[in-house]
């Protein structure tokens, strides 16, 4: 229930007597719920995330940024991810916002270090996983019932065991309901579109004379999608290149390509600028693999069919941005509870439990396709212009001849995925006292989470080449495979603009159903006490101790037309399954040496865990941490920490079976990639690898900025390990009450950091041809046997075959900074609400990104990936600014509260300013080759204010960016929609409206 006044004063959110001795600032308003249970005073005690030990203060060694309830009703948040996202310590993961890549989850990635380096845990315990990978997704967190979230910095295994390498983000959920509460939101962007609705309820109650408790919730949200189209940044793909005034094409306009002609652009006439950057598949067919003596992809048909004309670059490229999703849709029921029963004198039982049903689907444009087919020469699709083309590469005199075409299937319509997770958790566990200073904790969880995902607008390859193989026969055209026909084969003329069956395009379209699954068993027992004192410390060494068991499992089963490779439009994929468990130990003392005496405090604490894994890779393994918090006065606390942690392989890492991607990459055997590795020996290895002569570097090697390539797991794989070190102090001066201020410094180091071999399709490429340059090389052994015969290029869908590019243990993370925090809050004596005084808060977080280094082979550490301030070109990588802040000043008057939060994200400079190779040697680059080299500074600026109606009803109205910030128009270097989605606002002015009942 609400107390009387709903806005308190104070910077420090949920302000009972516990939350107001939290040694760390809180990005809160001062928007106050009904008060905890328990206040940090006397003999009661809490637990600290990052601690199983319990304590009477909420200190730490190591830096806890705490963001309150209230931060995310005042932004209108009805999914976790749009204010965990905006923390500085956090980079997004994919969100709502994630059509492609995206799976449809929201997930949490910390100081860039990826999302299953982040451990997530809720009230303390592990959570479901959604995937192979074992990531949580945020949409499965109930944000109308968080308390608070803790984020925790650095590696935490001795602690919570695995995957807290980057840290720890944990959801507190509130505990002391005790009425009913009935909550509601609306939000629609200036434009009108993209409207989103969230319904809450939840109600708790005590019983047995306060014995027992339970606490029951319910939510539906609903979300409406926004295309591409709708905005004018990511109306059209765009990309780098040079414009040449009177240019009709990218061969004479100098295109997209970086390495070889864009540093001729200033000679030829051009300015660097933004030109389209679409498909080279197109609703009407090209042959790239016929030259034209001028345009380097080939011909294209006409749109009445029959005729060829030269293919103009970029002028006939495909624009596939407007049937892209820019922001997703999403349904979400979720249900759930948590109760506990006091069984009898310092016993308690206690449970939780919840469900979700989530749907978050995604659209893409058309199907591309481009392969090998055998064409009639003399089939009516084609005129006598097109036969002329056709007749010499008709080497055998059959009539038929096999080229490479391109084709995008409009006339099937766009590609759908509709993706629905299930997920249940059931939690069970005893609590209570053995002794007066001696405290035991025993429970047992069991999550699962189910994948189904149905696919809309898939092509089959062979029967594409089927249906496009045709004969004559007594006058009628039709398939020339007899089994085919058999089949229900109907001829496919795609050598025009809507020119195809509709039977045809029914016959070569084929939906299907991939199905996932994840399994988590864990089992947690420990104690936790009191010891003796030391010296003069009134705080006795205290200490606590368990074992735990964690059984993983998950697996993928993609549709058997998926898995047998014969597919186009989406990624086919082999199954995955596996399982592994781990069993452990772990201990952890605080050792407080002084308090009150010639120095205010002086604290120790240390933990460690050993870990014995089923994985015969890993075996047993220990990690652990070790702190210190020194308080010289009162007003000042130093604090360190060195923490050892580990990540073992997932299931995906482990087992993942062969699946197919396309990432952007660069064949240095085309002409795409830079120019100063256009050596003699790079085209002699080139041609040694099977690239015809007269194509090495030509844009025949890749038609597509994207490769086609396999990737999968390896069961050989070890752990990960990292190491991190924190240092700080904590401000808070007795003469200036209420001000906090903590500043804490990092350093992450991981190593034997799980990727793709080689560093991925662009690393294994350019280390092969331009550093190792031996085909003998392991380094290179992927890219034997891969190309196409007559093009030299990669991939399935350029005629060759695709690259294995599996797990290894094989790269480095580095990463360093300094955290600032801080929270005030102020009471004046002036009220417009009739009150005597209001109050006026602020509160800050910010971080100084002062180094990131991704090094995708450890064994070659010139290879660095440079992050900080820039944007890495990396597709893991999200732009990483040397400053991120937010901050927000709030002034509570009685019942209403006026707040304003500024988030502020720092500049980025283009990482190929920094990082162009030519072998081994870094080569800066002429900011002027590049259309963006930077991308600017943003300021986004959220208003709300919330206001008790009547003694049950709140009202809260804001509106996000409200100056309406835009973002830039990038180019080739981007993630979606030109542009981060994630990371930069989209929306543009976006507005809500909530309220929420109490009783």
């Amino acid at each position: 229930m609400l107390t009387t006044t709903v806005f308190a004063g104070a910077a420090i959110a949920l302000t009972s007597p516990a939350q107001a001795q939290v040694a760390e600032p809180t990005v809160g308003t001062g928007l106050q719920q009904e008060a905890g249970t328990g206040d940090g005073s006397g003999d009661e005690t809490i637990v600290v995330t990052g601690s199983r030990i319990q304590r009477r203060d909420l200190t730490s060694p190591s830096p806890i940024a705490v963001v309150s309830a209230e931060e995310f009703q005042l932004t209108g948040a009805i999914n976790v991810e749009q204010v965990i996202n905006t923390l500085p310590q956090a980079v997004p993961g994919t969100t709502g916002f994630s059509n492609n890549p995206g799976s449809g989850a929201a997930t949490l990635n910390l100081r860039n270090l990826g999302a299953t380096r982040t451990l997530v845990l809720v009230n303390g315990r592990r959570w479901m996983s959604y995937d192979t990978n074992q990531i949580v997704d945020l949409n499965t967190i109930p944000q109308f019932m968080l308390q608070n979230v803790e984020v925790l910095t650095g590696g935490q295994s001795a602690t919570y065991g695995s995957d807290a390498i980057a840290g720890v983000v944990n959801f507190n959920l509130r505990q002391d309901l005790n009425g009913a509460i009935i909550g509601g939101q609306y939000a629609l962007t200036e434009q009108g579109d993209g409207a989103r609705y969230d319904v809450n309820f939840a109600v708790g109650s005590k019983f047995a004379d306060g014995r027992g408790s339970v606490t029951v919730y319910a939510n539906y949200t609903r979300r409406e999608p926004i295309f591409q189209d709708a905005r004018g940044f990511s109306r059209n793909a765009a990309g780098d290149g040079c414009i040449v005034p009177g240019s009709t094409n990218s061969t004479t306009g100098i295109g997209t390509n970086f390495g070889g002609v864009l540093a001729t652009c200033a000679s030829r006439g051009g300015e660097v600028g933004l030109i389209p950057q679409g498909s080279a598949s197109t609703p009407l067919a090209t042959l790239p693999g016929i030259t034209t003596g001028g345009a380097s992809l080939g011909y294209v048909f006409n749109p009445t069919g029959g005729g060829t004309r030269a293919f103009n670059d970029p002028a006939d490229l495909y624009n596939f941005a407007p049937d892209n999703y820019l922001m997703l849709p999403q349904e979400r029921y979720l249900l759930g509870g948590y109760g506990s029963y006091e069984l009898a004198d310092n016993i308690t039982g206690y449970t939780e439990v919840g469900f979700v049903k989530n749907s978050v689907p995604q659209e893409l444009a058309p199907t591309p396709i481009g392969q090998a087919l055998n064409l009639q020469i003399a089939s009516p699709w084609f005129n006598e212009q097109t036969r002329g083309l056709l007749r010499p590469l008709d080497t055998d005199n059959d009539g038929y001849v096999t080229t490479n075409v391109n084709f995008r299937f409009n006339q099937s319509g766009p590609r759908n995925v509709d993706a629905s997770r299930t997920a249940f958790r059931l939690l069970g566990g005893l609590r209570g006292n053995i002794t007066d200073n001696l405290r035991f904790d025993v429970y047992y969880m069991y999550a699962r989470t189910e994948n189904q995902q149905y696919q809309q607008g898939n092509i089959s390859r062979s029967r594409f080449a089927a249906a496009t193989e045709t004969e004559i026969v007594n006058g009628t055209l039709r398939c020339r495979a007899a089994a085919a026909r058999t089949a229900g084969c109907v001829p496919l003329n795609v050598f025009g603009l809507g020119l195809a069956d509709p039977a045809a395009i029914r016959y070569v379209t084929v939906n299907s159903t991939n199905l996932e699954r994840s399994d988590i068993r864990n089992f947690v027992a420990s104690v936790n006490g009191d010891l003796f004192t030391v010296g003069n410390s009134v705080d006795p060494v205290a200490f606590a101790a368990g074992v735990e068991y964690r059984g993983m499992s998950a697996s993928y089963r993609p549709d058997t037309f998926l898995s047998s490779g014969d597919v186009a439009g989406f990624n086919a994929g082999q199954p995955t399954s596996g399982e592994y468990d781990v069993r452990e130990v772990f201990g952890e003392l605080r050792v407080p040496l002084v308090s009150e005496g010639f120095i205010h405090k002086l604290e120790l604490t240390g933990n460690a865990r050993y870990s014995d894994y089923s994985l015969d890779a890993v075996g047993g393994v220990w990690t652990y941490a070790g702190g210190a918090q020194l308080s010289p006065i009162r007003d000042i606390t130093l604090r360190g920490q060195y923490a050892r942690a580990v990540r073992a392989p997932n299931v995906q890492d482990l087992f993942g079976g062969n699946s197919t991607g396309f990432p952007a990459a660069q064949d240095p055997c085309s002409d795409r990639g830079a120019a100063g590795n256009r050596t003699e020996a790079v085209r002699q290895l080139c041609i040694a690898n099977g690239v015809p002569a007269a194509n090495v570097f030509t844009r025949a090697v890749q038609p597509n900025a994207q490769i086609q390539a396999n990737f999968g797991g390896d069961p050989n794989l070890s752990e990960e390990t990292s190491d991190t070190y924190t240092a700080g102090v904590v401000f808070r001066p007795s003469f200036i009450p209420r001000l906090n201020v903590t500043v804490d410094y990092f350093n992450i180091k991981v190593e034997d950091t799980i990727a793709t071999f080689g560093g991925g399709l662009n690393d294994a490429l350019s280390l092969c041809f331009t550093v190792a340059q031996n085909l003998t090389n392991p380094i290179c052994s992927i890219f034997q046997g891969v190309r196409n015969t007559t093009t030299g290029a990669i991939g399935e869908t350029s005629g060759g075959r695709n690259p294995n590019v599996l797990s290894a243990n094989i790269a480095t993370l580095k990463t360093s900074g300094i955290d600032v925090a801080a929270d005030y809050s102020l009471p004046v004596d002036f009220s417009i609400t009739g009150g005597d005084r209001s109050n006026v808060s602020v509160s800050f977080l910010g971080t100084y990104l002062d180094k990131f280094r991704s090094t995708s082979v450890a064994a070659i550490p010139e290879r660095e990936t440079i992050g900080e301030g820039s944007v890495p070109n990396v597709p893991t990588l999200n732009p990483m600014p040397k400053w991120v802040h937010t901050a927000r000043l709030s002034v509570s008057d009685g019942p209403m509260v006026l707040s304003l939060r500024w988030r502020y994200r720092g500049s980025v400079k283009d990482r190929r300013l920094d990082n162009t190779f030519v072998g081994l040697v870094r080569t800066p680059q002429d900011p002027a080759l590049f259309p963006n080299a930077r991308i600017g500074a943003v300021n986004y600026f959220d208003l709300s204010t919330a206001f008790k109606a009547t003694d049950r009803l709140q009202i809260t109205i804001g509106v996000n960016n409200l100056t309406n910030q835009k973002p830039e128009v990038l180019g080739s270097l981007q993630e979606q929609a030109n542009t981060f989605p994630g990371t930069y606002d989209v929306l543009g002015r976006d507005f809500f409206v909530g309220a929420r009942l109490q009783f």
